[in-house]
């Protein structure tokens, strides 16, 4: 199995920018299906629109983690809020969500709501299952 994220968010990418990267990150397809993404809408984000953020694993920041891993998702967190802060204007969010694939209809375990400019990612905890809302 392979721990997939996706972010939710309400604007559409042009297909010339999907693909957006940065050296952790990456807007683009990896592990899902297109009815992956049609789940996660349906079940998880309130969002308009789903992209999978692909990465060589997804993202989930939680002490059942080993060390390293967790710092590989810090890490991607962080590129992920840069890469965003870019686009969204102040009052619009972007929602993350990571689980094990085909679970996309699976009750989530909680829900999180993070602003963008006080976003401390060594003092959060964000594990699988978790709608993570980031707002700018």
């Amino acid at each position: 199995m392979s721990l997939a994220s996706y972010i939710g968010w309400n604007v559409e990418l042009l297909p010339c920018e999907d693909g957006e990267h940065n050296a952790l990150i990456q807007i683009g397809n990896c592990f899902s299906s297109k009815y992956d993404k049609q789940h996660v809408k349906k079940y998880q984000f309130t969002a308009q629109f789903v992209y999978e953020v692909s990465s060589d694993w997804g993202i989930e920041i939680s002490k059942d983690m080993s060390p390293s891993q967790c710092f590989e998702s810090k890490k991607k967190l962080t590129a992920l809020c840069e890469m965003m802060n870019d686009y969204l204007e102040k009052g619009e969010y972007f929602e993350l969500y990571s689980w094990w694939v085909g679970e996309e209809k699976e009750k989530r375990v909680g829900e999180l709501t993070l602003k963008m400019d006080t976003l401390n990612v060594d003092s959060i905890e964000m594990p699988k299952k978790t709608l993570v809302r980031f707002e700018k």
